[in-house]
This record gives structure tokens, C-alpha cells and sequence, in this order.
């Protein structure tokens, strides 16, 4: 988790919060469709879990899961310390929980929580992909800056590539490569997953701290959200070229090969940034209000809609601190 400093929140806590259930997002058409609430507590990054139809969120603790069909919320799944993302893995069997607290990455039953193996990585764990080509899953070191490479499978780590930096998203082209955002450099690394190495670094030099990252296979773009702006970066080549105004608080990205469309979340400025590709190029669609605090970002293929975990927050009196507002956490759901 990136871009969401105690000040980001603390200005966030000051301003206004919430676009309803009618909001739209011009053009694009994109808006809340409605939201589900869900018990108190932080949050970081939100995955689609398509084989069981559910939302899959870190919250600090343990793993929270919604059903799509339903909207039921299970709590409590694969207890940890500091967690950031829980990965789908196993055709869905299975779920891999990166744990800040312990650096670790742990396998847990996709249905009762229980682990099944805890395995070390990188200092900081926080996001992590699978990687289609090689069947791997890679977790990034916020802390240590290197990428831990793990056969889900086999429940083992099969190597690691040092890059260095705060590592934050990653996405793979499904090809043996992948890209990696790098915040505190301003950059976006390339790796060769067979040859354990950094093939490439790619220099983002109107970007402010990148942390939200997809890939457009269709264009080849790599798509990195910075603060306040997003990059469309050339995969070959690293060139940038395209820059757009995506707001401030961005702390995730997708993109939607079905709909050729990307999306990135201002949790500061409380919307949805709907990005349109034609011909190479990208551009704003729309934006659509959703809620200050609302950065991180899950997309489910099959149907086009997103999902924002989100809360209302307030500073404290006493330290000043920001703090979620009781009774507010929910997620957000956006679609046409």
C-alpha cells in the first residue's frame, strides 16, 4: 500500500465524503450502483476471486470475503499481521495472504481460513500477482525492495529478483515479463521472470510517487497511477506517451481487456478516473464521484463492475490523527 500518508487522510478527513447511489460518471456511463456495508476496521488492496464469485479484502487482521451473488460478508478468514492482499490461487482453492507483520506470504483454504503453509519473504510484503506464463506468483517488498517468487502449487519459494525502491502494484504481460511500480524512484521496473533479473527500468519523471499499476495487453501500455496523474507508458520501449489528470489519493489501477477501458481511483478526491483506448492512445471518459478514502480497486471481468473498499473518516480531537468513522466501512460498486 502506497500514495496514503497521515496527511493524505487527514486532508481527506476534512472534506465532504459521499456521491449516492445515483451519481454518474458522464460519458462513460460508469456510476454507484450501490454499496455494501461491512464491520469496522482498515483495509488495503481488494482481489476478485471469480471461481467462487466472491470480493476478497485484507482488513489489517484477517481476510474479509463477500459473496457477488449475495452480498454476505465472512470475516475473520486467514488471520495475520499487517496483511495487504489475499491473491486467489489454486483455481480458487486456495488463497495466498501477504503479512507485513511477519514477512510472510501465507496459504490459507479459500473457505475456512485455516493455513495451510506460511513461507518467508521480502521485508514488507504487500501486493502480489500471478504470472500466467510461469505459473508464479510474485509478492513485492515494500520495505526490502525485492520481489519474492513463489510456486503456489508446491507451496515453495523458487527465487527472488532485487530491484530496490518501495515496490508497490505489479501486473504481467503474460509473456515472462512484468512490471513493477517502484514509488519512492519514480519509476516502473521490467522483469525477466525466467532470468531472475531487472531487464529494464523505466523512468516516469512527471510522476509523483506511483503505486497503482495494470497493463493494456491490447496496446501495450503499462498504465501507472501516480498522484494525481496517471502515465500511459510504452511496454517495449518505456517511452511515456500519454499523461492524464486522474486525481489525487490513487492507490490502485485496472484495466478491463473486455470494455478496452482503465480505471483509477482518487481516494482524495473521492472518484473514478474511466480512461478510453483507441488506436494506442488513451483518454478520460469520465469520472465518476465515489467517496474520499476510496483507493484501492477490484475489477470482475465477467461483469465490468468495480469494487472500492471505503469508510468516512475523522480527525481526533486529542492527536489529530485520522480515524474511520464507526459504521461506515462499505464497499463501493460501480458499473453501467
Amino acid at each position: 500500500m502506497g500514495g496514503w500518508t497521515l496527511a493524505t487522510a487527514a486532508a481527506m478527513a476534512l472534506a465532504t465524503a459521499i456521491a449516492g447511489p445515483a451519481a454518474e460518471g458522464g460519458a462513460s456511463g460508469y456510476k454507484v450502483l450501490k454499496t455494501i456495508p461491512g464491520p469496522d476496521g482498515g483495509w488495503d488492496y481488494a482481489r476478485i476471486d471469480t471461481v467462487n464469485d466472491r470480493l476478497l479484502v485484507t482488513r489489517g487482521g484477517a481476510v474479509m470475503a463477500v459473496d457477488l451473488a449475495t452480498d454476505k460478508i465472512t470475516s475473520g478468514l486467514a488471520p495475520g499481521a499487517r496483511q495487504h492482499v489475499a491473491l486467489p490461487v489454486d483455481g480458487g482453492a486456495e488463497m495466498l495472504v501477504t503479512n507485513g507483520g511477519t514477512n510472510s506470504a501465507v496459504f490459507a483454504d479459500a473457505r475456512t481460513g485455516a493455513t495451510l503453509a506460511s513461507l518467508p519473504t521480502g521485508a514488507g510484503p504487500d501486493s502480489a500477482i500471478l504470472d500466467a506464463a510461469s505459473g508464479l506468483a510474485l509478492v513485492m517488498g515494500h520495505a526490502g525492495g525485492d520481489v519474492t517468487l513463489i510456486d503456489p502449487a508446491a507451496h515453495k519459494v523458487v527465487g527472488d529478483i532485487a530491484i530496490g525502491g518501495k515496490l508497490e502494484e505489479a501486473a504481467s504481460d503474460g509473456h515472462g515479463r512484468a512490471f513493477v511500480a517502484v514509488e519512492d524512484r519514480n519509476e516502473v521496473a521490467v522483469l525477466d521472470i525466467a532470468g531472475r533479473k531487472v531487464a529494464a527500468r523505466y523512468a516516469l519523471p512527471g510522476c509523483d510517487g506511483p503505486t497503482g499499476l495494470a497493463y493494456d495487453g491490447d496496446d501495450r501500455l503499462i498504465i501507472a497511477a501516480c498522484d494525481g496523474t496517471t502515465d500511459l507508458v510504452a511496454a517495449d520501449t518505456g517511452a511515456v506517451v500519454g499523461t492524464l489528470a486522474t486525481g489525487k489519493g490513487a492507490d490502485g489501477a485496472v484495466y478491463d481487456p473486455q470494455r478496452r477501458l482503465a480505471f483509477v481511483p482518487a481516494g482524495r478526491d473521492g472518484t473514478l478516473a474511466v480512461i478510453a483506448f483507441d488506436g494506442g492512445k488513451g483518454h478520460i471518459a469520465g469520472l465518476t464521484p465515489t467517496q474520499k478514502g476510496a483507493r484501492t480497486i477490484a475489477l470482475d471481468p465477467r461483469t465490468g463492475r468495480l469494487y472500492l473498499p471505503s469508510a468516512e473518516y475523522r480527525l481526533a480531537p486529542d492527536s489529530g490523527r485520522p480515524t474511520p468513522v464507526p459504521g461506515t466501512f462499505q464497499i463501493i460498486v460501480v458499473g453501467r
